[in-house]
């Protein structure tokens, strides 16, 4: 790539191929088939802010605020903020223990098919080689391109390979350090850790933050033109505050040029975005933590994280139950969304043997199951049963309480998946919604069906239908995470 000095450069290679930098341009855009295809895929929460093991993932801006628990920790544990900022934890990150290939292969064998890392979180810390700015894995603590090596492992698990950009909330997320101007080592310039480090106010409200300069958005182009040209990522992820109206016209131009680069490498690629920060069609929609109400036409995606309190590893991870989030899988690919779930390496890069237990639980359900995710689409019935999942943000905090009635639905080929989220004990499974209707002007099921199998279970189930239901006798026992049924259609 051309060295990401010049936005002329920049300007002039937006507009070159099928994409020009407008939203009725960029809603041409196709989502890639190998999303929709792939349903399930990993994202890695791992930095500077691993290393504290404290809280979350915000440790950076919280250590600074006065009222905030981790300004009391911080003094307590590694002295006062003006004599150990955050920017001396960089000598602290050794990743001694990481191995992306490892990470690959676990990652793999849970039933992932794509894996997005953190490029570049909220704090400014890159975690791959840049020119854009020395404060990065490679010139700084571990010495090395974490992006180029988790591509390559990925490559090679067969994982398609994506990235995620958290940058643009770093126009305010280091203010409170610039309180401690002898932390600041050198004049703050573009490119230097605690740059811009404007003031924010104490409230949350979005629009009261300083709106950010010209200069801090390009330099958010220059990151992310180095991201695309130099990692080709089949799939690129903004965080929040990318919806910021400052952000509009260079997200455009951005989205532009990643889609006609993309072109030209032949790949199939697509933007992941929050908060309808770019226009619908251009992009694929992100649900943070929740899920949509009903099934969608569209392709979307709810990323989570595998604990309900952190993205990133702490030392009081309150973490989901494995069922909770095959749930959720359940939840999203029934109404044509996929699951993205994050996963928190510890500071010197091993997986917690917790993360791994869920993963491999994960990883088992799949095998068996996984037909019924893969490739899928929703069923004109997505759903039977009492229980509702919350609609909107921020909704998996408590883990919904479902009975056998609850089921879910997906279809493929010449199959039906009836997903039984709480099979019974006794095995005995009625599905209303395949019920023998004799009505044709009822909007119910209709079609003749050759054989009904449990996947999983060696013995195939005897089953009948009714004018109420169809009734499946699968073997019995108790079963701690959902069922699926497999209706074949003749």
């Amino acid at each position: 790539m051309q060295e990401p000095n010049d936005l002329s450069i920049f300007l002039q290679e937006a507009s070159k191929g099928p994409y020009a930098p407008d939203w009725e341009s960029l809603a041409g855009h196709q989502a890639p088939a190998w999303f929709g295809q792939a349903k399930f895929g990993i994202m890695v929460h791992w930095g500077l802010y691993s290393i504290p093991v404290h809280n979350n993932e915000w440790y950076s801006r919280n250590m600074y605020i006065q009222d905030k628990e981790e300004w009391h920790y911080h003094r307590r544990t590694y002295g006062p903020q003006d004599k150990f900022g955050y920017q001396d934890f960089i000598p602290m990150f050794k990743a001694e223990n990481f191995h992306a290939k490892e990470w690959a292969r676990l990652f793999g064998e849970t039933g992932a098919k794509y894996l997005i890392p953190v490029a570049e979180h909220h704090d400014g810390f890159q975690m791959y080689c840049s020119q854009v700015s020395k404060w990065n894995s490679w010139d700084m603590g571990p010495g090395r391109d974490f992006l180029g090596e988790w591509k390559e492992a990925a490559r090679e698990e067969g994982l398609v390979f994506g990235t995620s950009s958290h940058r643009a909330e770093h126009w305010f997320f280091m203010g409170h350090g610039r309180e401690f101007l002898s932390d600041v080592k050198e004049p703050m310039k573009r490119g230097d850790f605690y740059w811009p480090a404007m003031a924010e106010p104490d409230h949350q409200d979005l629009r009261s933050r300083p709106y950010p300069s010209r200069e801090f958005v390009e330099d958010w182009i220059y990151r992310t033109w180095e991201l695309i040209d130099r990692y080709q990522p089949s799939l690129l992820y903004f965080d929040w505050w990318i919806q910021h109206e400052a952000f509009k016209e260079g997200l455009k131009l951005v989205a532009a040029y990643y889609y006609n680069r993309a072109a030209e490498w032949g790949k199939e690629v697509s933007i992941c975005y929050k908060h309808d920060a770019m226009m619908f069609g251009s992009g694929i929609p992100e649900v943070e933590r929740g899920g949509l109400g009903t099934a969608v036409p569209f392709l979307w995606q709810t990323d989570t994280a595998i604990a309900k309190n952190s993205w990133c590893y702490t030392d009081s991870l309150e973490y989901k139950t494995p069922r909770q989030i095959i749930c959720d899988l359940i939840g999203a690919v029934s109404k044509n969304g996929n699951l993205l779930l994050n996963v928190g390496p510890k500071g010197d890069g091993s997986i917690p043997e917790k993360d791994r237990e869920i993963l491999t639980e994960i990883g088992k359900w799949m095998k068996v199951n996984g037909e019924a995710i893969y490739g899928s689409r929703p069923w004109k019935i997505w759903k039977e049963g009492p229980a509702k999942e919350p609609e909107g943000q921020f909704m998996d905090q408590e883990e919904p309480v479902y009975t056998s009635e609850d089921i879910r639905f997906t279809v493929k080929g010449d199959s039906i998946y009836a997903f039984i989220l709480q099979y019974p004990q006794d095995g005995r499974v009625k599905i209303g919604s395949l019920s023998q209707c004799a009505n044709p002007d009822r909007l119910g099921f209709h079609g003749l069906i050759r054989q009904v199998l449990v996947l999983g279970q060696e013995k195939p189930p005897v089953w009948h239908q009714a004018p109420d239901g169809l009734y499946v006798e699968g073997e019995p026992g108790k079963k701690k995470l959902p069922a699926v049924v497999k209706v074949q259609i003749i």
